[in-house]
Parts: C-alpha cells; structure tokens; sequence
C-alpha cells in the first residue's frame, strides 16, 4: 500500500482562528490537489504556539498586564470542542476524502476544567470524523503557565484509510514510556508535531521512526519576529530585526529505518510530501520490533493509566 503524505510547513494567522482556519482551508485544498491522502500541521497551529514566552520580555512577571492581555486574546482564539471550527476541520476532511491531522490551542468551555487550555492533536479521518483529540500530557517548561496537562487515554494509533497513525507533541518525543505506549498500538505512521524542527528535534523524530519502525512525519511552522503579540516587547535581538524567523519551519518525512525522505526544508513556507510504502514497516521489523520479538515481556510490564 502507498500512501502520499504532506507536511503542511506555513505561518498561520497568529491570534487569529477565522483567517488561519481560511487559510488551513487553502493548504488543505492544494495538499489534496498533489495527491496527499494524509496532511499534517504543526503544533497549536490554530491560532499559532505561545512563541512568545521565549521571545519576548517579562512574561513570568506576575499579574503582569500584557500578558494577561496575550492570554485572553489567545483564549478567545483557540478551539472548542465540540465547535464551528471543529465542524469546518471535519469537512475540510470530507469534502477531500482525506486523513487530516489538525494540532490546536484547545479551549475547554463547559465543565470542571472550563477557562483551561489544552495543546491538543485532532486527527480525522476521510469521512470527516474526529476519531481522536489527543491532549499533550506535559506542557514543557514555560509552556505549563499556558496549557494543562494531557491524560493518557489517547497514547494509542487509530485506524485510518492511510494505515494506523498516532501522534505525540513536541517534547513528549522525550518521554520514554509516551514512546512506548504509541510503539504499544501498533502505528504505521506517526505524526511528530513541533513549532519547529530544530536539529535535536529531527534526531528525536528520527530516532522515534528507526525504535518504533514506523514512518515519521515531522511537521514544523514558520514565524517572523514581527508577528509576535504587538503588547509584549521582544527581546533585543528580534525587536532590532523584525524579519528574524523566530520558528524557521525544518520540516521532514522519515523512513521505519531513520533515513530522511523529504527535507528537512526551513526558512519558506511549502508543502511537504512523499509516497510511502507501508510494506517497508515488515521489512524493518525483522531486525527490530520493540513490541513484538524484540521485547521482553517476562522481565518488563508497563501499563498505561488513562
């Protein structure tokens, strides 16, 4: 089976979910019309990720105004579920008869944890059906004053007409037993979600595609200096240079055996895509299955708390 994959690599409208979800509207059109049976975004990219709390000054400032400022703005744009937004993704979907994987602020709205936000990865599937929202379990470092943290009910892969795909966000790609319970269900194709793919970032998904031998999809955005929320004052660096890419994209697609098919592309915005043969997934099983005869059961249980 061959599957033709995109990784959508593109600023969106930061800060603002109507223009980006027109322009995801745009990209997924033109991904569908190369081939692409499955189209990936990169982390949060309705309405953008929070590069804010490494780019600019005072932001663990407490009862600091302008960030107080940024974080509403960043709640009144982000994705509720269920949603208009959710409902416009879903038949983005249909209407193109494709897996989409959609990563987003998530705005829970009713119940306990309502006013909390969320980095969550949605994934549907060709009929437009949201078949998982996965949520990150461990926001990473300043990331934790802006979303809570995931469970683990959605470490698993879904069933999809491009194979079996599962997904982890960012740093997840660090935690050894998140790798594990994704290897555990069985993915052909995971999604590795970054702002961007740095060079220790590319190690991480290549790495994930040669342990779980599966095929890697490392999708990472693009963002100016420039764009930054305008009442928060850049560090020095950026503010004297506000065409500086602060996200710098380095998109890339992987083989079950951790050599690199596409890109890594950075500095421009594109769509990624490569044909995959999901037959290559036995042939690099026979050396190493970490799951299956590679693993060591009688010495080793992990059991996943959802």
């Amino acid at each position: 089976m061959i599957v033709k994959v995109a990784a959508v690599q593109a600023a969106p409208v930061y800060l603002n979910l109507p223009a980006s979800l027109e322009k995801a509207r745009k990209l997924i059109h033109e991904a569908a019309t190369l081939g692409a049976h499955l189209i990936v975004f990169p982390e949060t990219w309705l309405p953008g990720y929070p590069a804010w709390l490494d780019c600019c000054r005072d932001v663990a400032l407490w009862d600091y105004a302008p960030v107080k400022k940024v974080y509403a703005r960043l709640m009144e744009n982000s994705v509720a579920i269920p949603s208009p937004t959710v409902e416009a993704l879903s038949e983005m979907a249909r209407e193109h008869q494709v897996v989409l994987n959609m990563s987003i602020n998530e705005r829970v709205t009713e119940g306990a944890g309502r006013g909390t936000l969320y980095n969550t990865m949605l994934t549907f599937v060709a009929d437009g059906t949201l078949v998982k929202a996965h949520r990150k379990i461990m926001p990473t470092y300043t990331e934790r004053m802006v979303w809570g943290t995931g469970d683990g009910a959605s470490l698993k892969a879904v069933d999809t007409t491009a194979g079996r795909i599962g997904g982890l966000i960012c740093w997840e790609h660090w935690m050894p037993l998140a790798r594990h319970a994704l290897h555990t269900s069985g993915e052909d194709i995971h999604i590795a979600a970054w702002p961007q793919v740095k060079e220790m970032n590319l190690v991480a998904s290549r790495h994930y595609a040669f342990e779980g031998r599966c095929y890697v999809i490392a999708s990472g955005a693009i963002m100016k200096a420039k764009e930054l929320p305008e009442s928060l004052e850049p560090i020095a660096a950026l503010k004297e240079n506000p065409e500086t890419l602060i996200l710098n994209g380095g998109s890339a697609i992987i083989a079950p055996d951790g050599t690199v098919l596409a890109g890594p592309v950075f500095n421009e915005e594109t769509i990624l895509t490569a044909d995959l043969d999901l037959s290559r997934l036995a042939e690099e099983r026979l050396a190493l299955d970490v799951t299956g005869h590679y693993s060591r059961p009688d010495i080793f249980d992990v059991k996943i708390k959802a």
